[in-house]
């Protein structure tokens, strides 16, 4: 073999071995109104980056952070709220400077789609005919802290607490109103539009805050240029389009 061939052939290990040195598995936390979204992101990205796999863990923000600040072995965290992402920064799980926002949401109230129930603004939920109405726990689920901030604003919190039934992540306030075992449900735009036949919007829930939703690599990462590379195609217009198509709003 002549010299010139043995150089294209030592540069071609050397590549290869560079890029299963840079392949791996990742785990990625992402809150539960993230999973239909996130499960084509992975797929989209494990299909450009041969040799990468994305382990997906979905819940509400909250519990997802108490099990990274427990050690579960995370390389990336996308929150439903800010609140979250800070958090994670003051405990030293990730480092401010990595943080990113990537979509937005919005907060709906829906009802079981036979609902006779006519709701068209928060001070309705005091009515008698509305019974229990599914929020999410406001101590670990963003949903639940974006409802409490809306019904906080319109003076209506403790009257609507004592109706509420309080859900481990926003795709059980869903169901919950699905099954009719509630009669109303505090859920994002992007969770609603999953369900068009068996539950329906009453309105459009007004907030004084974007909810906007942060990711970021985990400071401890053991697959760090993975995850960095994973946040980078969520960024990317890839990313974004995949995001856009089910139903996310552009940070």
């Amino acid at each position: 073999m002549c010299f010139s061939a043995i150089k294209m052939l030592l540069a071609a290990v050397v590549i290869g071995v560079a890029g299963m040195a840079q392949a791996g598995e990742i785990t990625v936390s992402a809150a539960a109104s993230l999973t239909n979204a996130f499960r084509e992101i992975a797929a989209s990205y494990e299909a450009r980056h041969p040799g990468s796999k994305i382990a997906l863990n979905f819940g509400a923000s909250g519990a997802l952070l108490q099990q990274m600040r427990k050690g579960a072995p995370v390389d990336v965290f996308a929150a439903a709220d800010q609140e979250s992402m800070d958090m994670a920064v003051k405990q030293g799980l990730v480092a401010a400077a990595d943080r990113r926002d990537f979509a937005r949401n919005a907060l709906v109230l829906v009802v079981p789609a036979d609902s006779k129930i006519v709701l068209r603004g928060l001070a309705d939920l005091t009515q008698s005919a509305v019974g229990k109405i599914a929020i999410g726990n406001p101590a670990s689920v963003p949903v639940g802290r974006y409802a409490r901030r809306a019904l906080q604003a319109a003076r209506l919190w403790p009257q609507v607490e004592a109706r509420a039934i309080h859900t481990q992540n926003v795709r059980q306030s869903l169901d919950y109103v699905a099954r009719g075992e509630v009669d109303a449900g505090f859920v994002y735009a992007t969770d609603a539009a999953l369900m068009r036949d068996r539950i329906k919007i009453a309105f459009a829930v007004p907030l004084d805050v974007a909810i906007l939703y942060p990711i970021a690599r985990i400071a401890a990462s053991a697959g760090g240029v993975e995850a960095g590379r994973f946040v980078d195609f969520v960024m990317s217009a890839d990313g974004q389009a995949i995001l856009g198509k089910h139903g996310f709003l552009t940070p």
